[in-house]
Protein backbone atom coordinates (compact mmCIF):
# COMPACT_ATOMS: atom_id res chain seq x y z
CA UNK A 1 0.00 0.00 0.00
CA UNK A 2 1.32 3.39 -1.01
CA UNK A 3 2.56 4.95 2.30
CA UNK A 4 1.32 9.04 2.80
CA UNK A 5 4.27 9.44 4.91
CA UNK A 6 6.33 10.00 1.95
CA UNK A 7 4.37 13.27 1.51
CA UNK A 8 6.52 14.40 4.22
CA UNK A 9 9.16 14.58 2.23
CA UNK A 10 8.13 17.41 0.24
CA UNK A 11 6.12 20.47 1.33
CA UNK A 12 4.71 21.01 -1.42
CA UNK A 13 3.44 17.56 -2.66
CA UNK A 14 1.87 17.37 0.59
CA UNK A 15 0.15 20.63 0.06
CA UNK A 16 -1.07 18.80 -3.40
CA UNK A 17 -2.36 16.03 -2.00
CA UNK A 18 -3.57 17.43 1.52
CA UNK A 19 -5.85 19.98 -0.34
CA UNK A 20 -6.78 17.30 -3.28
CA UNK A 21 -7.96 15.26 -0.01
CA UNK A 22 -9.95 17.90 1.44
CA UNK A 23 -11.58 19.30 -1.61
CA UNK A 24 -11.47 17.00 -4.43
CA UNK A 25 -12.76 16.18 -7.00
CA UNK A 26 -11.15 19.18 -7.90
CA UNK A 27 -9.71 21.33 -11.36
CA UNK A 28 -5.95 20.97 -10.94
CA UNK A 29 -5.53 24.60 -11.92
CA UNK A 30 -7.79 25.18 -8.53
CA UNK A 31 -5.01 22.98 -6.64
CA UNK A 32 -1.90 24.81 -8.16
CA UNK A 33 -3.93 28.41 -7.32
CA UNK A 34 -4.32 27.64 -4.17
CA UNK A 35 -1.20 26.50 -2.97
CA UNK A 36 0.82 28.83 -5.29
CA UNK A 37 3.38 26.64 -6.59
CA UNK A 38 4.50 27.05 -10.58
CA UNK A 39 2.93 24.95 -13.38
CA UNK A 40 6.29 23.25 -14.40
CA UNK A 41 7.22 22.12 -10.46
CA UNK A 42 2.54 21.34 -9.69
CA UNK A 43 2.93 18.78 -12.86
CA UNK A 44 5.84 17.12 -11.44
CA UNK A 45 4.14 16.65 -7.94
CA UNK A 46 1.20 15.35 -9.38
CA UNK A 47 2.89 13.00 -11.33
CA UNK A 48 5.01 11.41 -8.52
CA UNK A 49 1.36 11.78 -6.75
CA UNK A 50 -0.27 9.56 -9.37
CA UNK A 51 3.09 7.22 -9.84
CA UNK A 52 2.47 6.18 -5.88
CA UNK A 53 -1.21 5.62 -6.49
CA UNK A 54 -2.15 8.37 -4.27
CA UNK A 55 -4.54 10.54 -6.47
CA UNK A 56 -6.07 9.67 -9.67
CA UNK A 57 -7.82 12.14 -12.63
CA UNK A 58 -11.57 11.58 -12.91
CA UNK A 59 -13.05 11.02 -16.21
CA UNK A 60 -13.29 14.39 -16.90
CA UNK A 61 -9.95 15.39 -15.73
CA UNK A 62 -10.13 16.36 -12.09
CA UNK A 63 -7.95 15.37 -8.92
CA UNK A 64 -9.22 13.29 -6.59
CA UNK A 65 -8.05 10.70 -3.80
CA UNK A 66 -6.98 7.22 -5.15
CA UNK A 67 -8.79 4.88 -3.03
CA UNK A 68 -9.63 2.32 -5.24
CA UNK A 69 -12.50 1.55 -3.24
CA UNK A 70 -14.49 0.04 -6.23
CA UNK A 71 -17.91 1.01 -8.33
CA UNK A 72 -21.54 1.70 -7.76
CA UNK A 73 -23.54 -1.22 -7.48
CA UNK A 74 -27.34 -0.93 -7.60
CA UNK A 75 -29.58 -3.33 -5.88
CA UNK A 76 -33.43 -3.98 -5.93
CA UNK A 77 -34.81 -5.72 -2.86
CA UNK A 78 -38.06 -5.80 -1.15
CA UNK A 79 -39.45 -2.52 -3.38
CA UNK A 80 -36.73 -0.23 -2.51
CA UNK A 81 -33.91 0.88 -5.27
CA UNK A 82 -30.53 1.49 -3.55
CA UNK A 83 -27.20 2.26 -4.40
CA UNK A 84 -24.05 1.03 -2.45
CA UNK A 85 -21.06 3.24 -3.83
CA UNK A 86 -17.61 5.10 -2.25
CA UNK A 87 -18.83 8.41 -0.88
CA UNK A 88 -18.02 11.62 -2.11
CA UNK A 89 -17.19 14.89 -0.91
CA UNK A 90 -20.87 16.04 -1.45
CA UNK A 91 -22.34 13.03 0.69
CA UNK A 92 -20.54 14.64 3.88
CA UNK A 93 -23.73 16.09 5.50
CA UNK A 94 -25.76 13.19 4.76
CA UNK A 95 -23.25 11.18 6.06
CA UNK A 96 -23.06 13.33 9.36
CA UNK A 97 -26.65 13.59 9.66
CA UNK A 98 -27.52 9.35 9.10
CA UNK A 99 -24.83 8.55 11.49
CA UNK A 100 -26.72 11.31 13.93
CA UNK A 101 -29.82 9.91 13.30
CA UNK A 102 -28.77 6.36 14.28
CA UNK A 103 -26.57 6.79 17.04
CA UNK A 104 -29.88 8.87 18.45
CA UNK A 105 -32.07 5.93 18.52
CA UNK A 106 -29.63 3.39 19.71
CA UNK A 107 -26.42 4.25 21.86
CA UNK A 108 -23.23 3.55 19.63
CA UNK A 109 -20.93 5.44 20.83
CA UNK A 110 -18.06 4.74 18.32
CA UNK A 111 -20.32 6.01 15.85
CA UNK A 112 -21.43 9.12 17.14
CA UNK A 113 -17.72 10.05 17.92
CA UNK A 114 -16.89 9.25 14.33
CA UNK A 115 -20.00 11.70 13.11
CA UNK A 116 -18.19 14.38 14.91
CA UNK A 117 -14.76 13.84 14.01
CA UNK A 118 -16.22 13.84 10.19
CA UNK A 119 -18.17 17.00 10.76
CA UNK A 120 -15.03 18.33 12.28
CA UNK A 121 -12.54 17.75 9.75
CA UNK A 122 -14.90 18.43 6.97
CA UNK A 123 -13.58 15.34 4.61
CA UNK A 124 -14.97 12.43 4.64
CA UNK A 125 -11.61 9.85 3.25
CA UNK A 126 -8.22 10.78 5.03
CA UNK A 127 -4.74 9.35 3.87
CA UNK A 128 -2.30 10.84 6.70
CA UNK A 129 0.88 9.64 8.07
CA UNK A 130 -0.59 7.95 11.21
CA UNK A 131 -4.30 7.42 9.75
CA UNK A 132 -6.76 6.51 7.06
CA UNK A 133 -10.48 5.71 6.40
CA UNK A 134 -13.01 5.59 3.88
CA UNK A 135 -16.66 5.58 3.82
CA UNK A 136 -19.21 3.83 1.87
CA UNK A 137 -22.56 4.77 1.65
CA UNK A 138 -25.98 3.77 0.66
CA UNK A 139 -27.91 6.11 -1.02
CA UNK A 140 -31.71 6.30 -2.12
CA UNK A 141 -32.47 8.63 -5.01
CA UNK A 142 -28.47 10.32 -4.10
CA UNK A 143 -30.20 10.69 -0.33
CA UNK A 144 -27.82 8.93 1.89
CA UNK A 145 -29.51 6.50 4.09
CA UNK A 146 -26.91 4.06 5.44
CA UNK A 147 -22.85 4.67 5.45
CA UNK A 148 -19.75 2.34 6.82
CA UNK A 149 -16.34 3.55 8.21
CA UNK A 150 -13.31 1.72 8.05
CA UNK A 151 -10.27 3.37 9.72
CA UNK A 152 -7.19 1.93 9.52
CA UNK A 153 -3.48 2.84 11.22
CA UNK A 154 -0.55 3.38 9.28
CA UNK A 155 1.53 2.17 12.72
CA UNK A 156 3.38 -0.69 11.65
CA UNK A 157 2.03 -2.62 14.73
CA UNK A 158 -1.73 -1.77 13.99
CA UNK A 159 -1.73 -1.97 10.48
CA UNK A 160 -3.38 -5.25 9.79
CA UNK A 161 -6.47 -4.18 11.63
CA UNK A 162 -9.18 -1.75 11.08
CA UNK A 163 -12.22 -0.18 13.18
CA UNK A 164 -15.76 -0.05 10.96
CA UNK A 165 -18.97 1.34 12.10
CA UNK A 166 -21.89 0.88 9.84
CA UNK A 167 -25.46 1.85 10.32
CA UNK A 168 -29.04 2.32 7.90
CA UNK A 169 -31.89 4.75 8.85
CA UNK A 170 -34.77 2.76 10.44
CA UNK A 171 -36.83 3.29 7.69
CA UNK A 172 -34.76 1.18 4.94
CA UNK A 173 -33.86 -1.63 7.05
CA UNK A 174 -34.75 -4.88 6.29
CA UNK A 175 -33.87 -4.17 2.66
CA UNK A 176 -30.40 -5.78 2.84
CA UNK A 177 -29.02 -2.14 2.79
CA UNK A 178 -26.93 -3.33 5.99
CA UNK A 179 -25.33 -6.55 4.84
CA UNK A 180 -24.30 -5.02 1.76
CA UNK A 181 -22.22 -2.52 3.33
CA UNK A 182 -20.91 -4.30 6.04
CA UNK A 183 -19.72 -6.73 2.81
CA UNK A 184 -17.90 -3.30 1.38
CA UNK A 185 -16.25 -2.51 4.44
CA UNK A 186 -14.96 -5.41 5.10
CA UNK A 187 -13.64 -6.21 1.55
CA UNK A 188 -12.33 -3.10 1.22
CA UNK A 189 -9.57 -3.58 4.50
CA UNK A 190 -9.49 -6.85 3.59
CA UNK A 191 -8.07 -5.47 0.07
CA UNK A 192 -5.86 -3.19 2.00
CA UNK A 193 -4.29 -6.22 4.02
CA UNK A 194 -6.18 -6.31 7.50
CA UNK A 195 -6.13 -9.78 8.91
CA UNK A 196 -9.10 -8.50 11.44
CA UNK A 197 -11.77 -5.96 11.55
CA UNK A 198 -13.14 -4.69 15.00
CA UNK A 199 -16.49 -2.92 15.83
CA UNK A 200 -17.39 -2.23 19.76
CA UNK A 201 -20.50 -1.70 21.14
CA UNK A 202 -22.86 -0.74 24.22
CA UNK A 203 -24.40 -4.20 25.38
CA UNK A 204 -27.39 -2.25 25.40
CA UNK A 205 -27.67 -2.21 21.40
CA UNK A 206 -28.07 -5.72 20.95
CA UNK A 207 -30.02 -5.62 17.42
CA UNK A 208 -26.26 -4.25 16.22
CA UNK A 209 -25.07 -7.07 18.42
CA UNK A 210 -26.95 -9.61 16.57
CA UNK A 211 -26.56 -8.79 13.17
CA UNK A 212 -23.03 -8.77 13.35
CA UNK A 213 -23.32 -12.31 15.01
CA UNK A 214 -25.31 -13.38 11.96
CA UNK A 215 -22.75 -12.06 9.50
CA UNK A 216 -20.01 -14.42 11.32
CA UNK A 217 -18.86 -11.78 14.20
CA UNK A 218 -17.54 -12.85 16.93
CA UNK A 219 -17.43 -11.20 20.30
CA UNK A 220 -13.99 -10.98 21.54
CA UNK A 221 -14.06 -9.02 24.29
CA UNK A 222 -15.99 -7.36 27.32
CA UNK A 223 -15.09 -4.34 29.14
CA UNK A 224 -17.61 -4.40 32.08
CA UNK A 225 -19.30 -0.97 32.73
CA UNK A 226 -17.42 0.60 30.22
CA UNK A 227 -19.93 3.13 29.26
CA UNK A 228 -22.68 5.38 31.24
CA UNK A 229 -25.50 6.12 29.52
CA UNK A 230 -28.33 7.82 30.92
CA UNK A 231 -26.73 7.81 34.59
CA UNK A 232 -26.63 3.90 33.58
CA UNK A 233 -23.23 1.77 33.46
CA UNK A 234 -23.42 -0.35 30.16
CA UNK A 235 -20.74 -2.89 29.29
CA UNK A 236 -18.78 -2.42 26.37
CA UNK A 237 -18.82 -6.06 23.83
CA UNK A 238 -15.83 -5.64 20.98
CA UNK A 239 -16.76 -7.90 18.40
CA UNK A 240 -14.61 -9.24 15.54
CA UNK A 241 -14.67 -10.27 12.24
CA UNK A 242 -10.98 -12.36 10.98
CA UNK A 243 -9.83 -12.02 7.20
CA UNK A 244 -6.84 -14.31 7.65
CA UNK A 245 -8.74 -17.66 7.94
CA UNK A 246 -8.06 -18.16 11.29
CA UNK A 247 -10.23 -19.19 14.04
Amino acid sequence: MPSPTDLELGGERSDVYRFVERNGPVAPAEVAEAISVDPERFQHHVSILKRDDLIEATEDGKLTVALHGGETAEHYEAGVSYEIRPSRPSDLSGVVGTIRDVTSEAPYIIAAGVAEQLAYEDTLVRWGPNRCRVVFVATVDDDVVGWVHVAMSEVDELASTAELTLGVMETYRRHGIGSHLLHRGVEWAASRGCRKVYNSLPATNERAIDFLKAAGWTAEAVRADHYEIRGELVDEVMLARRLDGRN
